[in-house]
């Protein structure tokens, strides 16, 4: 039964995951909010949702790159270079990015008669990120529960899991991850230095997958 709408933003780990679940997802949302890498992550979904077979919706949101204060968001010399866990990482937090597209996402799956959201939230992203925790991940299920007649749901598989796993799993499911971005520097090449392009090396190195990214050194 498709009953699901998928948050897929274009990177390794929403993809393994739409992929994954094609069987059950009806919808995918992606969002353009103003940041580096912005255009390519939303080319790369575009991409995947058309060879599945799943209908994209592009939401527009330039109040996130015209109001909030991160790195993410004011240029590629901005991000700064290192492991993925390193604390100068934090500087590439959107302010509550998560939280504001769920509640885009669960309007619009109320609008489509949908009855679960789903998110590709990992266990790496803990660390850094507060809206990709197991804490707020239920809490934000209960509070979108509550707000529709359908009781929505968040659905996020991946949320004890690490980046290696979702790569092992993607080889699996035939992912074609080239056609994915990461980086957040947001260049015709992944930079090879920042700490989404680190940590996505990493994943393929450790689940023994072959990486075909295109770094720039």
């Amino acid at each position: 039964m498709k009953d699901a709408l998928i948050v897929v933003s274009g990177g390794m780990d929403s993809t393994t995951l739409l992929y994954e679940y094609a069987d059950s997802i009806a919808l995918a949302v992606t969002f353009n909010y103003g940041s580096n890498h912005n255009a390519r992550e939303i080319e790369c979904a575009r991409y995947s949702c058309a060879r599945l077979g799943i209908e994209l919706v592009v939401v527009d949101m330039p109040f996130i790159g015209q109001l909030f204060n991160s790195s993410l968001l004011s240029g590629a010399e901005a991000i700064p270079e290192g492991n993925y866990d390193d604390e100068n990482m934090r500087s590439t937090v959107v302010p509550f990015r998560n939280g504001i597209m769920l509640a885009v996402a669960a309007g619009l799956a109320e609008s489509r008669g949908l009855r679960r959201l789903m998110m590709a939230n990992h266990g790496g992203d803990h660390a850094i990120y507060p809206d990709c925790r197991p804490g707020f991940v239920d809490a934000m299920s209960r509070a979108i529960a509550e707000g529709t007649y359908e009781g929505i749901t968040i659905d996020a598989p991946y949320t004890n899991i690490t980046k290696t796993d979702i790569a092992r799993r993607g080889a699996a499911l035939g992912v074609d991850y080239a056609h994915t971005y990461s980086c957040y520097k947001g260049g015709e090449h992944h930079c090879g230095r920042c700490g989404t392009c680190t940590e996505r090396r990493m994943a393929f190195a450790e689940a023994g997958v072959p990486d075909p990214t295109l770094y720039a050194e």
